[in-house]
């Protein structure tokens, strides 16, 4: 046997294991001592020991621990210092607040839990904010958040705004865009001030399925007090979508009902959708892009092009939306053995004309059905050509033959499926940028000759049928594209370094700073009310397939995507796409 001085190797062996861990213990792993504390001072507060101040709340008492108050509450910490007379009293009167309510801030501050509930909600948030108890306020937001439903969410926005609570008032404002067909249903949406409904009904995220729903909350909301608010119609109905709204149901509820039609302020509304509803995508303004989770969303269609190297002809047909960033396939282009073709969208359906060499040949892409259709060809055949939609008739502008520049211009009439020659250009290009502004056409710059390319903007006025010549651009350029938006026209493209803005009002020319570089025969659009860059060849003569967003207003430049493959000479346009986003929300 080994003596008291002595230590085996298994003794060793568990000193050393014990020594290997760590030197402090956690004495809080089982149970949490302040918790312990808070109610072990909770019970001395019920037996009224160890308490050191009255708080007398309409003739109620609360005996109390001043330290335990200003662990919680800066009020009573503020209160209980040397510097306030309340220091020195042993009952203290407490005023705007009634005796429950101080009962349950009390409970709260002594560790107790579950005290907020409906009925003392709002109470207990007025306490939390008078006594400055910061996560009992917390708590107070928390519980409104979640009960936030259809019927009370503006009176708990309105609750939020009363009491500076951000975090409710955003929460309630994105409930309300969320679930506004429900909101609509209570009367708190009838109280609700002009101000703020004009707000909500302004936004893209307004998430309704049919615009239908918005027409009829505001007639409802004005015929609740017709008398004061049959003046604000025009302004409220400025902000729905009212070209989106079916074409039977504008006919039969929206063009005959009388409080509309007493107005004449409204009449240029009605007038935007009828046209809107003759020439499609033609028509522009805030109030026909789709909302963000509407049935109906603006989407970008590229057609075909050429491959990164320049040297295959695409067959694909291929559906961007910005919305989700989803690239989608569509059927393939009928005869893509050519290349330089143009591309409009017309009514919401998709031309495509000529193409090298000197085809005559037009075929249109119903987006309905997801089919191609040949229509009637050109009168002569052409590609590095632009066609652009105008007053509900399609131009195909200038181009090249194979031997020499075009100055022929053809209108396609979709009543009578036949092409017919206009007035020709002043100059004839090619590869010019073409586009619609202020029921104008406008051609600008292109290609002369081989070598040569022009800096004039032909102009051409449809009802007169006759070409000028309207300005000089700042560059001589070629292969270059055009978008108008906001009655000021984009030009990018030629390898030119920098997009350029054009007013036509003004005659005045921009540069913009933010580009995506060099880039030619790139695809340009509209969508959503931003401008879309989609590939293009670079200064390397490759392709690209890259998808940048410039927001017209800031000039701000995004790279948003990358196509399914390189492209340049491709058709880009943008149609409205019928969507289904309720089904995955």
């Amino acid at each position: 046997m080994m003596g008291f001085g002595s230590t085996s190797p298994e003794d060793q062996a568990v000193e050393t294991q014990i020594s290997s861990k760590s030197s402090t213990i956690d004495l809080n792993l089982k149970a949490c001592h302040a918790e312990d504390i808070l109610q072990n001072l909770n019970t001395f507060r019920k037996s009224r020991l160890f308490t050191d101040v009255v708080l007398r709340v309409d003739g109620e008492e609360f005996h109390c621990h001043r330290a335990t108050l200003s662990a919680s509450s800066i009020y009573f910490r503020t209160m209980f210092s040397p510097n306030f007379q309340e220091s020195q009293r042993d009952t203290v009167d407490i005023k705007g607040v009634s005796a429950d309510t101080m009962d349950c801030v009390i409970d709260y501050m002594y560790g107790r839990r579950g005290i907020i509930r409906e009925d003392n909600v709002q109470s207990l948030l007025e306490a939390s904010d008078l006594f400055q108890v910061s996560m009992l306020r917390q708590g107070c937001v928390e519980f409104l958040e979640n009960q936030l439903d259809p019927c009370n969410c503006l009176g708990f926005l309105n609750f939020a705004n009363l009491f500076a609570i951000p975090g409710l008032s955003e929460k309630s404002k994105q409930f309300l865009l969320e679930r506004f067909a429900e909101v609509i249903q209570h009367e708190e949406f009838l109280l609700l001030p002009k101000e703020f409904l004009c707000d909500q009904l302004s936004s893209d995220l307004l998430a309704i399925p049919k615009e239908e729903t918005v027409f009829e909350a505001v007639m409802q909301w004005v015929r609740h007090d017709l008398p004061s608010r049959k003046h604000a119609l025009k302004e409220l109905l400025e902000h729905v979508r009212i070209p989106l709204l079916d074409r039977i149901y504008f006919v039969e509820k929206v063009e005959t009902d009388e409080l509309i039609l007493s107005s004449k302020e409204c009449l240029p509304l009605l007038q935007e959708a009828r046209r809107f509803h003759v020439f499609g995508n033609e028509i522009t303004s805030p109030r026909t892009r789709p909302r963000r989770f509407a049935n109906v969303a603006e989407v970008i269609v590229m057609l075909g092009g050429c491959d990164r190297k320049g040297h295959a002809m695409l067959p694909h047909t291929e559906l961007y939306n910005p919305g989700t960033g989803e690239w989608s396939a569509l059927a393939k282009i009928p005869d893509y053995s050519k290349s330089e073709y143009a591309v409009c969208s017309f009514r919401n359906d998709i031309f495509l004309s000529g193409g090298n060499l000197y085809s005559n040949d037009v075929w249109m892409y119903s987006c309905q059905l997801n089919i191609w259709v040949r229509v009637a060809s050109l009168n002569k055949g052409r590609w590095r050509h632009r066609m652009v939609a105008l007053q509900g008739k399609l131009y195909v502008v200038g181009g090249f033959n194979g031997f020499s520049r075009m100055s022929s211009v053809e209108c396609y009439d979709p009543n009578l499926n036949c092409w017919s020659f206009t007035a020709p250009l002043l100059e004839p290009v090619s590869s010019a940028a073409v586009v619609a502004c202020l029921n104008r056409l406008y051609v600008i710059g292109g290609a002369l000759n081989n070598q040569l390319n022009s800096n004039k903007v032909q102009c051409y006025d449809p009802v007169k049928d006759d070409w000028t010549f309207t300005a000089t651009s700042p560059f001589a350029q070629r292969c270059i594209n055009a978008v108008t938006i906001n009655n000021v026209i984009y030009i990018m493209g030629g390898l030119m370094e920098n997009m350029y803005k054009y007013d036509p009002i003004d005659n005045y020319w921009t540069v913009m700073d933010n580009t995506p570089g060099p880039l030619e025969n790139c695809g340009l659009t509209v969508c959503n009310g931003m401008v879309y860059i989609l590939g293009g060849k670079d200064n390397m003569a490759e392709g690209t397939d890259r998808v940048f967003c410039i927001e017209p207003a800031s000039g701000k430049l995004t790279l948003v995507s990358s196509m399914p493959r390189c492209a340049s000479y491709h058709g880009c346009v943008t149609i409205h796409q019928r969507v289904n986003y309720f089904s995955t929300l």
